[in-house]
Formats: C-alpha cells, structure tokens, sequence
C-alpha cells in the first residue's frame, strides 16, 4: 500500500473547512478509520451487519483504491474519510465512462460535523479529477441519507435517474439506490463547481 511521504496533501480554503486539510491514510491508521467511517454510517442510517461490515472493511479497499482522510492541521485528529479509484479505475457500476470518477463511503466524524468537512471531501474529489483530466464525477447514495443528498444538491449535483436502481433486503424490503452527477470545472461539460487550489 503508498506511503503519504510523496502524496501531495490538499488544503481546502477557509471558506469550506478552515483547519482541514486532505491526505492519503497512511498504514497505522486503518483500524481508526475504518472505525470512524462505520461509526458515521451506523449512527445515523439503519445498515445491516454486512453492509457496516464492507464500509468498516479500510485496509481492504485501500488494496485496490485510494483511502483518503481529512484530518485537522492543527491537532491531526482525523475527522473523515473517503475512497476513490485509483487513476484509470473505477469502483462501482455508477461510473459507465472511462471520463467518469465515481466515489464511495464519505464519512464524518459525528464531532466533526458543522465545519465543512463533508463538502471539503467532496470538493477534494472534484479536484482530484480534475488533476487526473476527468470530465464528470459520479456517485450512488442512498434515499435514507438525506443529510448527504442534501450535500451534493447543495453543491449542484444533479440527479442520473437512468443509474438508479432498486434491490431487496434479507426480510424483503425494497432498497432505492439514487444516483447524482456533476460536471468537473474546468472540463467543456459545463461550469460544476469551483475547486480547492492544492497546498
């Protein structure tokens, strides 16, 4: 797995989260977040073991993609985290074009919560793809987790109804997974929504 020594780190403007900064997670960490990420999940959504399970599951998705955390620059609390393909890759079926980069299992610390840290990863994501040439970035979420659609409408994601699909629970209930897209700035798609400069 990287090391964070030759990873850029990302520092996100005061306007979106001051004191934020963005990092790849380094080895020693993996328990710790997969531990906040399931936490940010389980508090607020009704999951089951499994799925907890697969967003707990850090280590093994850092094997095949990029774990990326959002620790604070003055004390090095980690206060979220996020995954991404790595270049040329993708990671789940929302993503249909190679001009496409999806991302999975934003979580905030609940005590991080209020200081912009949710849109400083999302803004992060966008420059990332934009560094990497990416014309659009996409995502699945689901109808439950208003607090995150509510992120992404507010910072001009659009709804992709043609990549939403459904699926049953264990006991039998219906499952609506939605999907949302926004043009990266800078690409010829369109304006999207301006990105943070890197430190």
């Amino acid at each position: 797995m990287p090391t964070t020594e030759s990873i850029p780190t990302f520092r996100m403007p005061a306007s979106t989260a001051d004191g934020v900064a963005m990092r790849r997670m380094r080895d020693d960490e993996i328990p710790l977040v997969g531990r906040l990420v399931r936490n940010a999940y389980s508090g607020d959504y009704e999951l089951t073991e499994a799925y907890l399970d697969e967003i707990e599951a850090v280590g093994e998705r850092a094997r095949e993609h990029e774990v990326w955390v959002a620790a604070d620059t003055v004390t090095g609390e980690l206060l979220g985290t996020v995954t991404l393909p790595r270049p040329g890759r993708r990671m789940s079926a929302v993503a249909r074009h190679e001009d496409e980069l999806d991302f999975r299992f934003l979580g905030v610390a609940a005590a991080a919560r209020g200081r912009g840290v949710g849109e400083a990863m999302v803004r992060h994501v966008l420059a990332l793809a934009a560094s990497r040439g990416i014309r659009r970035v996409v995502l699945n979420t689901g109808e439950q987790m208003r607090p995150a659609r509510r992120l992404y409408e507010r910072m001009g994601f659009e709804r992709l109804a043609d990549r939403e699909f459904t699926f049953e629970r264990p006991d039998g209930t219906p499952v609506h997974i939605l999907a949302y897209g926004i043009d990266v700035p800078g690409s010829s798609s369109g304006p999207g929504v301006a990105t943070a400069p890197a430190a």
